[in-house]
């Protein structure tokens, strides 16, 4: 069996192939505790809790 395309593949049809490979923004929650947006199922960034428990002392 042979690799080589057995016919061109034109630019629009190639970009259009590749047209789907484009970043999703981030989905974000509000944590329970302080409100901010983050991450989820991942430690708050400003209060430093999860799922209601501080798991790093708040500076």
């Amino acid at each position: 069996m042979s690799i080589c395309p057995k016919n061109k593949s034109s630019k629009a049809r190639r970009d259009s192939r590749r047209a789907n490979w484009k970043m999703a923004a981030p989905n974000l929650v509000k944590c329970s505790k302080c409100g901010e947006l983050m991450m989820p199922h991942r430690v708050c960034k400003a209060c430093g809790s999860y799922n209601k428990k501080e798991i790093i002392s708040a500076e």
